[in-house]
């Protein structure tokens, strides 16, 4: 099977995802797995230059072609940790009333043209799934940086882009109260 990064003028990364039976087939592991592998080497510059691709931290099955609810994470924490996450079937079941944005907007694997703006999210989410990395049902209660990440993943889920979530009439202003993440 071969993968291929959609872009966001294809009506497949516009749908919703379906859920994912588990256990897991062959083939959903196999994509998990590949979706690792990509955004390890999305993040190692040389590779990244050589094939062209830009670095990325999360990506979704529905940005493959593929409408299952799954998505993988992949980052570095600190200098000795990483965020990895190979989740199937995840759902927000808590979420809190204020509001993040990251300063420099956000990016997409999806997207090649820039949209300027902040896309307003919550500061801080409780999600559970099936995480294939760890092979259990985890929670996970994030915030800052890793919720945004986290919901931004998700959203390819329900096929809603980040500049979806950019307020048009004011794309640079914050919300009430909203942490603005550097």
């Amino acid at each position: 099977m071969k993968y291929k990064i959609i872009k966001d003028n294809n009506p497949k990364l516009r749908k919703k995802s379906e859920p994912v039976e588990l256990p897991l087939t062959k083939e959903d592991e196999e994509t998990l797995d590949f979706m690792l592998f990509y955004l390890k080497k999305s993040q190692d510059e040389k590779y990244a230059e050589k094939h062209h691709i830009r670095a990325g931290v999360g990506l979704a099955a529905p940005q493959l072609g593929i409408s299952k609810r799954m998505f993988v994470i992949y980052y570095p924490k600190n200098e000795n940790e990483y965020v990895i996450y190979q989740l199937v079937n995840p759902k927000i079941v808590g979420q809190s009333v204020k509001l993040a944005a990251l300063a420099n907007g956000e990016g997409c694997l999806s997207v090649d043209t820039n949209h300027e703006g902040l896309a307003h999210r919550h500061y801080s989410i409780q999600l559970k799934a099936y995480d294939h990395f760890s092979k259990q049902n985890i929670i996970i209660n994030a915030s800052g940086y890793d919720a945004i990440v986290l919901q931004h993943e998700y959203d390819h889920l329900d096929g809603i882009l980040f500049y979806d979530r950019i307020d048009k009439q004011n794309p640079t202003q914050p919300k009430k109260d909203e942490v603005i993440i550097p």
